[in-house]
């Protein structure tokens, strides 16, 4: 009976009755202006002008940097042209000396014997070009590797195969040309590779005159075959070792006369 009472006196539910009062109480406070969404548009637009400001400049600036880089270019391959220019010149000299050279000791016992040693030594120091028989090795980057990833070839990694061929009995030796001598730099110039100041190219290609029987067995016994085994595996990056029966090294052009001093 008391169930039967509650429900006609209170035929809705007393949680109605309570949202119907929330509401009305609502209606009769002044509303506030919705000044958080007035800040957030005011952030987005002034967002969305500061790219638009970017993105114009970008593209204003853009022919600027390409006639900037354009012209690096231009010097640079100008520069290289003109350094061609005197390694030539040097060479010639270089004949020319040695033609005075051997006319200057003709009949002189020691001249004579002078001149044989430094004909002895100038192949070995990188003054002379040879010919004979080694291995050609090729090293390049990692597939699809960049600046961030670390699969690169770097300075000290060409540093550390030309030593291990030293090392292994390497009697002469050139990346991608360049002859090799005792004052020979190989360093990294922001993303290139250089020696004696002269940009490489990829991939790496390495020549080293020697017995190509042994050579490649001794240099893979070395700490640098064991560096370039583990680039290889671990890195991805191209190593190959080839024989060649047949390879000529030029001189290096770089190698020039120093110091002298008047004969006696």
């Amino acid at each position: 009976m008391d169930l039967l009472r509650q429900i006609t006196d209170q035929p809705i539910d007393p949680d109605y009755a309570t949202v119907a009062a929330r509401r009305s109480a609502d209606r009769t406070q002044p509303r506030r202006r919705p000044t958080r969404r007035w800040a957030i548009a005011l952030t987005a637009v002034l967002a969305g002008a500061m790219f638009s400001v970017a993105a114009v400049q970008t593209t204003q600036r853009a022919p600027l940097l390409a006639t900037e880089r354009d012209e690096l270019i231009a010097r640079i391959v100008h520069a290289e042209a003109r350094q061609d220019e005197q390694r030539t010149q040097i060479a010639q000299l270089d004949r020319e000396t040695n033609r005075l050279r051997r006319t200057a000791v003709q009949g002189d016992a020691e001249g004579e014997a002078r001149l044989a040693e430094i004909n002895r030594i100038a192949p070995i120091v990188g003054a002379a070009a040879v010919k004979g028989p080694g291995v050609l090795v090729t090293v390049d980057d990692a597939p699809g590797s960049d600046t961030d990833t670390g699969d690169r070839v770097l300075d000290v990694d060409l540093q550390i195969l030309v030593n291990g061929l030293w090392r292994a009995g390497a009697e002469a030796i050139s990346v991608n040309g360049h002859r090799l001598s005792g004052l020979t730099a190989i360093r990294g110039a922001g993303e290139a590779i250089t020696v004696d100041y002269r940009s490489l190219t990829r991939p790496y290609r390495v020549a080293a005159i020697g017995d190509p029987r042994t050579l490649p067995a001794s240099f893979a016994e070395t700490s640098a075959g064991a560096w370039w085994i583990d680039l290889s595996r671990n890195r991805g990056m191209s190593f190959t070792v080839s024989g060649a029966q047949k390879l000529t090294l030029d001189p290096d052009p770089g190698l020039v006369l120093r110091y002298a001093r008047p004969g006696r």
